[in-house]
């Protein structure tokens, strides 16, 4: 990680922020500046944008700043109201750009705020340091809903919203760990739902071919953006049948190539080795040919799929060879527009 780059804060050490300085404008104090100690006990001062009288309550704002992370929540206002409650307990609530936990399998269960167990930690001790009355916090991000849409919520099953996340408080730049996290979640919610059979994708491409294809629930598709390794490796800590890997052979043919982060920064186009395999069947291929739609556009349709197949068993063999997982694995390719190009393995469950 390139050390010139500015940390920034999590949703939730932020929401910790606003929700100290309305409690503490509840009992009657109020400073310009908040202190929050986090979960490595170091302290961290944030400036409220605003606190207030709210209702039976009050409110307060704190503005995210995620330094120099490309963070879809950069910028945004987090803010969070509380109220006293009677009892000596604090309860949280999801306000406006919050979302609803619905599925099984997060760390959160349904029917509650996506407010994840760290930033429920963190915004409890800052009330605590505060009060030990007991209160109801609600914590809300304008325009959250509209943002989400942009995130893995819609498909982990939480909705209406973002989720208040965080286990440290502070935003790493750069780290590709939030993207892992939020992908692996992906697993936990598929085997809380009770599926035993999961068709795995690189993105958008596969999961279209895959539901126009297949009467597939949306849990049951785990999308892995780039993250091979990282989603393979963690199947052994499951019970699933069978595993479909299924999307365009451009970026699924480099894990036959032997490279498992399929990121274009960290691994070449595919488009060579492909006409290299081609060539070597005797399939005769453009050269020119500088992607791997255009390789299989140019083809005859016997083959296309003599092509693809290979292909695919070239896939399924590296996923073998690489990992060891009990789970049946399966390999189906397509093109943009969802045509199925290339089958390898038992498709038995997937016909």
């Amino acid at each position: 990680m390139n050390t010139d780059l500015r940390s920034g804060f999590t949703t939730g050490a932020c929401a910790a922020a606003a929700a100290k300085a309305a409690t503490m404008l509840l009992c009657g104090a109020q400073s310009n500046s908040i202190h929050i100690t986090l979960p490595d006990s170091s302290k961290e001062v944030f400036i409220p944008e605003y606190v207030r009288p709210f209702g039976d309550g009050c409110e307060a704002g704190v503005r995210k700043d995620a330094g120099d992370d490309p963070d879809i929540t950069d910028g945004v206002l987090v803010y969070a109201r509380v109220v006293f409650t009677g009892s000596s307990e604090i309860s949280f609530a999801a306000g406006e750009g919050i979302g609803m936990v619905t599925l099984p399998g997060l760390q959160i269960a349904p029917g509650e705020p996506a407010i994840n167990p760290g930033p429920r930690i963190l915004i409890s001790r800052a009330i605590r340091d505060v009060t030990s009355a007991g209160v109801r916090v609600e914590i809300a991000i304008p325009g959250g809903e509209q943002l989400a849409r942009n995130t893995f919520n819609p498909r982990l099953g939480v909705v209406g919203g973002l989720s208040i996340l965080g286990t440290t408080g502070r935003v790493r730049p750069y780290s590709n760990k939030a993207l892992r996290d939020a992908l692996l979640c992906s697993l936990d919610v598929a085997r809380a739902c009770g599926y035993n059979d999961i068709i795995m994708v690189p993105g958008n491409i596969g999961r279209r071919a895959a539901e126009k294809i297949f009467s597939s629930e949306n849990q049951q598709i785990i999308e892995v953006s780039n993250e091979w390794e990282a989603m393979l490796d963690a199947l052994n800590r499951y019970t699933f049948d069978s595993v479909l890997v299924m999307g365009h052979p451009g970026k699924l043919y480099k894990l036959a190539m032997g490279y498992w982060n399929t990121h274009s920064k960290e691994s070449p186009a595919a488009v060579t080795a492909i006409i290299d395999r081609a060539c070597k069947q005797g399939i005769s291929i453009d050269t020119r040919t500088i992607t791997a739609e255009g390789v299989f556009a140019g083809l005859t349709e016997i083959d296309r799929c003599r092509l693809g197949n290979i292909l695919a068993q070239d896939i399924l063999d590296a996923i073998r060879k690489r990992f060891t997982i009990k789970t049946q694995f399966s390999v189906m390719l397509n093109t943009i527009d969802g045509a199925i190009t290339g089958k390898a393995g038992d498709l038995t469950r997937w016909r």
